[in-house]
């Protein structure tokens, strides 16, 4: 699914969402995956603990968020900053749920798609749309991130509810995942999905696909994954993150179609 929005000349400020592009989507499986493993290293390996960890990433979440905010257009490594450090809390906000409240995965799975569900309605209430295209005020980004960081955390839920409780694998899921990614791609370029509706489906189940990627990768393979250590894949994939940001900022292939140096702008 890729696109190039008209230009909202009604906007306050910039657009600060990029178009979507096959970059968007790739970034957004390696950062999901990124969260997955990188919470189980910080909490893991370096015996930061869930609750040390949580108030560590939180912490540095709230100050690149306010980073990413103080802007007035989209960055690329601001905006992609803001999105690992929300997969990492949205997991980690999912695991507190579940090892520290001992809430199970159905209920967490129900309460955080009742949360995003809440926060889409109250968005639409006061801005009468759901478009990545017009996130031009700070109440619609604000919007914006909070239903970012649900997505995530439901995404872990319901990705951890497919292949541990079900007992499917981490394969399984993947493919389960993917195969859902696929259906919703071609419910879309078939007029079957409208835009809105069949971009925030497919960023909400990247999630659970990412994760699956990340614990087939990660997790020992007595418990169905391949045993090659948080550590080697996060950091293979924040490599690869950061050259594709760095490829994004220096070409502005991504860049909204209101930026003054996006491809539009000038053609």
């Amino acid at each position: 699914m890729t696109d190039r929005p008209m230009t909202d000349q009604r906007a306050q400020m910039l657009n600060k969402v990029p178009y979507v592009t096959v970059f968007f989507w790739i970034i957004k499986i390696l950062a999901t995956t990124v969260g997955e493993t990188g919470a189980d290293f910080l909490n893991v390996r370096l015996g930061l603990g869930l609750n040390g960890t949580s108030v560590v990433m939180t912490v540095l979440l709230v100050a690149v968020l306010a980073i990413q905010m103080r802007s007035d257009r989209y960055v690329p490594w601001k905006y992609w900053l803001v999105v690992v450090f929300l997969s990492v809390v949205g997991t980690l906000l999912t695991d507190t749920l579940t090892d520290e409240l001992g809430l199970s995965l159905y209920i967490s799975t129900a309460a955080f798609t009742i949360a995003l569900i809440a926060t889409f309605f109250v968005w639409y209430r006061r801005e009468h749309t759901l478009s990545i295209h017009e996130i031009d005020s700070p109440t619609r980004e604000a919007f914006y991130w909070a239903a970012i960081l649900f997505t995530f955390a439901l995404g872990t839920a319901g990705g951890d509810l497919v292949s541990e409780t079900s007992g499917l694998g981490y394969l399984t899921a993947a493919l389960i995942f993917g195969g859902s990614i696929a259906a919703i791609t071609v419910g879309y370029y078939a007029g079957l999905l409208g835009p809105v509706l069949a971009f925030w489906l497919a960023y909400i189940l990247t999630r659970p696909l990412g994760a699956s990627i990340g614990d087939l990768l990660t997790q020992a393979k007595t418990d169905g994954g391949l045993g090659l250590g948080t550590m080697p894949v996060s950091g293979v994939f924040l490599v690869v993150i950061v050259g594709l940001v760095t490829y994004l900022s220096i070409t502005k292939v991504d860049a909204p179609a209101d930026a003054p140096d996006s491809p539009s702008a000038s053609a």
